[in-house]
């Protein structure tokens, strides 16, 4: 049982300054003012000092990082971003990994989950199937061929409903045989457009399936068209347009895989309710790029390209203030609440209401971490 006072709680719709706050087996039970209910006698007391209380961060689009991906090794990888606030994390998967280690991958997680790594919620499955053309390691995807169900069709009844997010490319052949089998084993299954040139009509026409994210967006996208100075139009123009669209966004120090100004757009056109930020991070030992030496949290691949970061979530906070002169209350709603409700998960996670886990972070203005509490028990 945890007693938390003297804190600036960041609600969804307001912050509650000098508030208290109480947690009973792993649980939010009391939210108010400290006047208005005690501290039981057995309760672990922590003074917050003035800080801000906010719920923990959901990544729903992490690799690994520090050296170790989810895919290898699951429990190392949750353990470094639960110090960072990441209280909620989907294993992102990628082009790379043939069928065996997919399903390798899948069981090793799986136990992970059961065991050392409970901050991990599920999988964001980043492909198999996206558009050669885009994202990093081109030369090293293992899903260019033709999309046929003996291939996929183990992959997706192993993972199950673990699966929260499955990101495609509307324009591969095939693509929506596989999205319907997906839905088949998991009606709760959620699309993300991504790696992908597909026109509007393209996606428009396997939207019905579920498409409500965009992968990370203005990063590894086409558009057809492009001529003679003439823009053309793909899945970022079509993610501004949607309003149902959830727009991801990686927020690195030196707004490189965002500009800056761009940010500002998407947050103008998209509003604070429809903003997704990740990390996109890998856990990558690859040398810093001459081109961008003066950034420390980028990820390169084998042929130099910026390939996902080296970032943790509260630093994509510290980068999306910065860029975006966005609010506390806000930056928490893109960092926890907005991808708790786009992956179906809102009702446990996301916010600070009585009733959900008590995955809580206590930060300075400037996301600097002073304590993480994962389902009431503090962690760092």
């Amino acid at each position: 049982m945890i007693y938390i006072e003297n804190a600036n709680i960041v609600l969804e719709k307001g912050i509650l300054k000098n508030g208290a706050l109480l947690c009973e087996n792993g649980i939010i039970t009391k939210i108010g003012k400290p006047d208005s209910f005690e501290a039981p006698k057995n309760a672990e007391i922590i003074d917050a000092n003035g800080l801000y209380l906010g719920p923990g961060f959901v990544d729903i689009h992490v690799h690994g990082g520090n050296g170790y991906n989810f895919f290898d090794n699951p429990e190392k990888a949750a353990e470094y971003f639960l110090k960072h606030g990441e209280t909620t994390v989907l294993a992102t998967s990628y082009t790379t990994y043939t069928k065996d280690e997919y399903l390798a991958a899948i069981e090793k997680i799986k136990n992970a989950m059961k065991t050392d790594a409970k901050n991990i919620a599920g999988f964001y499955m980043e492909g198999p199937y996206l558009n050669p053309k885009y994202g990093a390691e081109p030369k090293m995807n293992k899903w260019l061929g033709e999309i046929k169900e003996e291939d996929y069709a183990q992959i997706v009844d192993n993972v199950g409903d673990l699966a929260k997010v499955w990101a495609v490319a509307p324009e591969r052949d095939g693509i929506e045989n596989f999205m319907e089998y997906v839905k088949s084993q998991n009606q709760n299954a959620v699309f993300a457009v991504a790696h992908s040139e597909a026109t509007p009509d393209e996606i428009d026409r396997v939207k019905n399936y579920g498409i409500k994210i965009q992968t990370h967006c203005m990063n590894a996208t086409g558009r057809l068209g492009e001529s003679a100075g003439i823009r053309g139009v793909g899945p970022d123009e079509y993610c501004l347009m949607n309003d149902d669209m959830y727009a991801e966004m990686i927020c690195d120090s030196l707004a490189i895989h965002v500009p800056a100004y761009l940010q500002r757009l998407i947050l103008k056109i998209k509003g604070i309710d429809k903003i997704i930020l990740i990390t996109d991070s890998f856990a990558t030992d690859s040398e810093e790029s001459e081109k961008y030496a003066k950034s420390k949290d980028l990820s390169f691949d084998s042929e130099g390209n910026v390939s996902g970061s080296r970032l943790t979530m509260d630093i994509v906070c510290q980068n999306f203030v910065k860029h975006t002169n966005s609010s506390i209350q806000d930056t928490f709603l893109a960092a926890a609440t907005n991808p708790a409700k786009a992956i179906g998960m809102y009702d446990e996670i996301g916010s600070i209401e009585v009733g959900k886990k008590a995955n809580l972070l206590i930060v300075d203005k400037d996301f600097k971490i002073d304590k993480v509490i994962f389902e009431g028990v503090v962690q760092c």
